[in-house]
């Protein structure tokens, strides 16, 4: 039952990482220069693009959903809400660290 819970991730997932109009302009898109620095400025645009930023409103209100219900732990409900906050947070904690670094 648990491997039919996870199966709507597994397609969000596949369709988030294959769907994205971004991908065409990888190329196109080097800002950096250097193959590492546009595979990594392409990773951060699927990362916290407008279309993972939907599927995580859409996974944090099922998650907050099905805790409410009683269907899902709330252990296991927070780390997934922690996660999206943690993911959608980044780029301003390397920038407060990377600022407060040189301080």
């Amino acid at each position: 039952m648990k491997s039919l819970l996870h199966l709507p991730v597994h397609m969000a997932a596949f369709l988030a990482f294959f769907v994205m109009p971004s991908a065409a302009f990888a190329q196109s898109t080097n800002q950096g220069g250097d193959p590492i620095t546009s595979a990594l400025l392409f990773m951060q645009s699927i990362l916290l693009g407008p279309i993972a930023t939907a599927l995580a409103v859409m996974a944090v209100a099922g998650v907050g959903f099905m805790m409410l219900t009683g269907r899902m732990n709330w252990r296991y409900g927070a780390t997934v809400i922690i996660g999206v906050f943690i993911i959608f947070g980044a780029p301003r904690l390397v920038a407060t660290i990377a600022g407060g670094a040189g301080v």
